[in-house]
């Protein structure tokens, strides 16, 4: 690559951005595969009005365009907002914030996981089920000693697909968190920050980076889950 500086690792421009993304992604996986997998059993069962209203939140997503989602997002948490001067009083604050960032991710990646996992109980899950209520297990018995085992597999490509979209987030990411430099810009946020400054072989490398350690996931998800 024309240009390539090894000193581009050395850089608190690189350092930061990995370092936090690494601590977001962390927190992010952990709150999706349990937020997933409870909201997919939810969303499972029987229809009613609240299911469907709950289902068109998380498919959201998938469907809206992100920046514009990531506004409706910043006039939901910010300080004029019902849920920004709610948590106000507490004297916390959502906005420009580390846990901005970490809610965009994980609302971009939510629905990854929780469709799969909807659909998975509602299909292979649902004899299993019947037969272990038949035995006379309890509901929640039946949910962790027969269905998460029965679509194992389909969480962990559900987490793995989640994992993907929430760590190549930009548009919530930068309407929540700001992009404020050394505090909550992600890899992805700083690939367009270098590619704003005219940085392409930086911009290269960082998208290198995070080919890298997307492919590295996949691979030890597929294995997992085989």
């Amino acid at each position: 690559m024309a240009g390539f500086n090894w000193d581009y690792f050395k850089d608190d421009r690189f350092l930061f951005p990995l370092f936090f993304t690494a601590k977001v992604t962390a927190v992010t996986t952990i709150l999706q595969l349990v937020f997933g997998v409870l909201l997919g059993r939810y969303l499972s069962q029987k229809p009613s009005p609240l299911r469907s209203a709950v289902d068109l939140a998380i498919t959201l997503p998938l469907v809206f365009p992100p920046i514009a989602l990531g506004f409706l997002l910043l006039l939901l948490l910010g300080k004029g907002g019902p849920i920004g001067l709610f948590l106000n009083q507490f004297g916390v604050r959502i906005i420009f914030t580390a846990w901005g960032v970490i809610i965009a991710s994980f609302i971009a990646g939510l629905p990854l996981i929780v469709k799969p996992v909807q659909s998975a109980i509602q299909g292979t899950a649902l004899g299993l089920m019947e037969a272990s209520y038949t035995l006379g297990k309890s509901e929640w018995q039946t949910f962790f000693h027969v269905v998460l085992p029965s679509i194992k597999r389909t969480i962990i490509s559900g987490l793995s697909l989640a994992f993907g979209r929430s760590l190549g987030e930009v548009g919530m990411t930068l309407m929540l968190g700001g992009n404020i430099v050394g505090k909550t810009n992600t890899l992805s946020l700083e690939i367009y920050n270098a590619v704003f400054s005219g940085e392409f072989n930086r911009a290269m490398v960082l998208a290198a980076v995070l080919g890298l350690i997307s492919t590295g996931v996949f691979i030890v998800f597929k294995k997992s889950s085989a």
